[in-house]
Parts: C-alpha cells; structure tokens; sequence
C-alpha cells in the first residue's frame, strides 16, 4: 500500500494552493487554487496528470484555493467537489466573478461552467467521515475558522491520517467557531502564513481599528480599506458596527459622531457574499447570535451604504476625491491587485489628507505589500502600468488577518496527542517557514518538520 503526497502550488509562496494525497495510484486533490502576485504564472493550465484524481476536497473558497478549479475541469477532472455546507453557497459566486474578470464576459459560457460545478458539489456537514468515490480515502472535515464555511481536512488512506491545515484562522475571530486541533495525525500539512509573527489580541485591534479610523478622519479623508470580499469585509463591517454602537455619539472626526459615520462597501461580489454570510447564521458563533438577538445588525446596519453599478462607483471615487466629507471605504481586492481599489487608489494617494489602512496579508510583487513598505518614506506604487505618488497615510493592522499566527499553528500542531510524526510546511514564504520549522523541532523533538 503505497501513500504519496504531493504539491501542485503554495509550496514556494502563500498562492495557488494545491495538494494532492495519492493511495495505490488513485488521487485526491486539496485545493486547486490560484498563484498571485510573484507566485503568478504564464497560462493557468493544469501542468499535473488528472486522469488518477478521483475527487477535489475545497478547504475554503478564497480564490487562491479555488481560482483553478475551472482550468481543472478544462484539463478532464471528472470526479466529485467535496466541500463544506457553507462553502457550497459560496463557491458558485467566487467563482462566477472570477471566471468574469480573468476568463470570459461569455455568460453562456460561464453558465455552463457553473452547471457542472453544481452537478459535481457535495457538501459534507462538519465532523462525518465521507469515502472519496473510486479510491479507498476516507475523509472528514472540521472547521478551521479562516472564513465562513473554512475546513481542515482529515484523510483516512489505509493505516495512516494524514491532515491538510488548509488555511487556519485565529482564536476569537468575528461570526467564527475557532477550530480545535485534531486528536492526532501520522502526518500533519501545515499552512506557515504567518509563521514567524502572532498577531495582536482582539481587543488590541478592535482598539487600534478605531484610533485608525479616528485618526485617518480627524482632517477630512477618506480611510481606505482594501479588503477581500470573502471574510475580512465581513469581519470589518461586524467590528465597525460593535464601534458605532458602543461609541455613539463620542467624536469619530471632528463634528461626526460615530453613529453617523458612513461606511462603505464597494464591492458587488463582497455585497453578495455579505448577503450570504447573513444567511448562513446557523454557522456563527455565540458572539454573534447573541448581537442578532439584542436586536442588532452586524453585518446590516444603519450607516452601512453599498455600492453596485459601475457608474455609481466612479461617481463615489469623483466625490471623495473632491469632498471632504469623512468616509471610511471598503473596496476589493484585498492586494490591489485589481478590482474597484484601484481605481480608489489611483484618485486618493496623492492626497495627505487620504488614509490607506491593510488588515490583511500583502503576498510579495502585489501593489498591497508595494504600499505598505514604500508608503510610509513617501515612495511611488505602479497601478495599471503607471506610477502613483504615495502622500497618504499608511497604516496596519496586522491582528484582523484570517490567518493564525504563529502560536496558534503551534497550538494546532501540538494538541495532537500522539504528536504527528512528520509535518510538512507549506503556503508560507521562506523566512516564516524557516522560523516556524525551528520552533517545531524544539517542541516537537521526535517529529520531522520538513520543508517540500
């Protein structure tokens, strides 16, 4: 009985996840995600055999877990999507929008894709063993509080278990259940996002949001958030609304109380999704269920304005670039590498009196981590092939990332009890994989923590 484990992507970066377990020649697939910035490649074909893989197990349906999943089905795959209930919601309009900006404006076409995807989806409930179709692999997911609908994945292949992480989201995260550790796993495949830093406390971040927005409105500008529309907009709009209702009418900005701040959502895909996480309330945590029955709104509430049409969103960027009417924007995608964001940052750079604030991870060679290091000494980002001055303040706010920090992968990998005896180390840049491993080894002294 032979048992492999491969890597098709986030293996030398944080994009275009991609893992495959294989029992006897017949293969399973987690994530079949898209690379991002240096990771990025020419084409988005498929450059593994397909033939074998019998079934995709979706961890979480961010893009650079799901973004080639129709390249897949192009290249033959045939089998099963296994993923969790909340996950089957939202896979059709991530991908929707993704296959309309970087594939076809074909709606035709895109139908046809969904119509397949919706024929192979199954959704599998939290904690029951599932047989993968055509192989002898059992699997079982758990939640792994990165999104909503976010799983790590158990795999049964012969004698052994084996764990995909996917991606692991930190303790007392908004809506979400934090995830437990597994009772125990032969070999453990480990996510390194954030494997050399930890992350503020929530209550550290949940204050340092609302000096940020404070500070960002104290003359006038617009606070700037990009944001990705699955997960840290939900997140944000959920802490934004605890702010306003907790602060009222103390002074967000000069002459604007906090209970008449406007927030904004521009993003159709990241209103979509917001309307979806409101569905999917039986998912939330005790937090949350208790906000909902006091009679509160989180992810709905009254200062929240979302904006759809195309025209209304050049006529919002027009407006605040000449206004200066405090406003705090939430805008896709998150690394301003494309969407409505850029056209903000193209109109609010140059102005001082302009705030850009990231809450979330910037991947190497992307205009997000361009910002954030040369922001600050007053340096220039490129935008559509063409420089912007950076004049506007740039700040971070490193706890609201979905991912865990470092103690909390730690945390994961040592609550297993017997320890894994190997754990591989993947989606992580260099230097965070590097360090994690070391602190592994010391805690783990009988485990091999390798780097693929």
């Amino acid at each position: 009985m032979t048992v492999d484990i491969l890597h098709h992507g986030a293996v030398q970066g944080v994009t275009g996840s991609c893992h495959e377990l294989r029992l006897n020649g017949a293969g399973v697939l987690i994530d079949c995600g898209l690379f991002q910035g240096l990771d990025a490649r020419d084409g988005l074909a498929i450059d593994f055999p397909v033939e074998h893989i019998k079934a995709l197990v979706v961890t979480h349906v961010h893009i650079d877990h799901v973004g080639r999943l129709p390249y897949l089905l192009g290249a033959g795959f045939e089998g099963p999507i296994y993923c969790s209930q909340p996950s089957a919601l939202l896979l059709p309009a991530m991908l929707e929008d993704a296959l309309r900006i970087g594939f076809t404006r074909d709606k035709k076409l895109i139908e046809r894709v969904l119509k397949v995807l919706a024929s192979r989806l199954r959704p599998l409930p939290y904690g029951q063993w599932q047989q993968v179709e055509g192989s002898d692999i059992r699997i079982r997911l758990q939640r792994a509080g990165h999104i909503l609908g976010s799983a790590y994945v158990e795999c049964e292949a012969g004698e052994q278990r084996i764990v995909f992480s996917g991606d692991l989201g930190a303790p007392h995260s908004p809506l979400l259940v934090p995830p437990e550790s597994p009772e125990y796993a032969d070999v453990l495949v480990l996510e390194s996002t954030y494997g050399d830093k930890n992350h503020e406390s929530r209550a550290d971040r949940r204050l340092r949001l609302k000096v940020a927005v404070e500070h960002a409105l104290e003359d006038g500008g617009t606070l700037l958030i990009p944001a990705f529309s699955l997960g840290r907009t939900q997140d944000l709009l959920y802490e934004l609304e605890s702010l306003i209702a907790e602060f009222g009418g103390e002074q967000a900005a000069p002459g604007l109380p906090w209970n008449e701040l406007e927030v904004v959502v521009d993003s159709p895909l990241a209103a979509n999704f917001t309307g979806i996480y409101r569905k999917l309330k039986p998912f939330w945590n005790d937090e949350a269920h208790a906000r909902v029955s006091e009679g509160r709104h989180p992810l709905s509430f009254e200062q929240l304005t979302v904006i759809n049409s195309h025209q209304d969103h050049l006529n919002a960027v027009g407006y605040l670039a000449r206004s200066h009417q405090p406003c705090v924007v939430l805008a896709g995608s998150g690394m301003c590498a494309g969407g409505r964001v850029v056209n903000y940052l193209k109109a609010l750079l140059n102005d001082a009196r302009n705030d850009v604030l990231f809450v979330g991870y910037q991947a190497e060679g992307t205009p997000g981590r361009d910002i954030l290091e040369y922001g600050p000494g007053g340096g220039w980002v490129e935008l559509d092939g063409e420089r912007f001055d950076i004049r506007a303040r740039v700040h971070q706010v490193s706890g609201y990332s979905a991912h865990a920090g470092q103690d909390d992968l730690i945390a994961f990998a040592i609550g297993m009890n017997p320890p894994p005896r190997q754990i591989r180390l993947i989606h992580g840049e260099s230097g965070a994989k590097t360090v994690l491993q070391q602190k592994l080894e010391v805690l783990l002294p009988e485990c091999e923590v390798v780097v693929p």
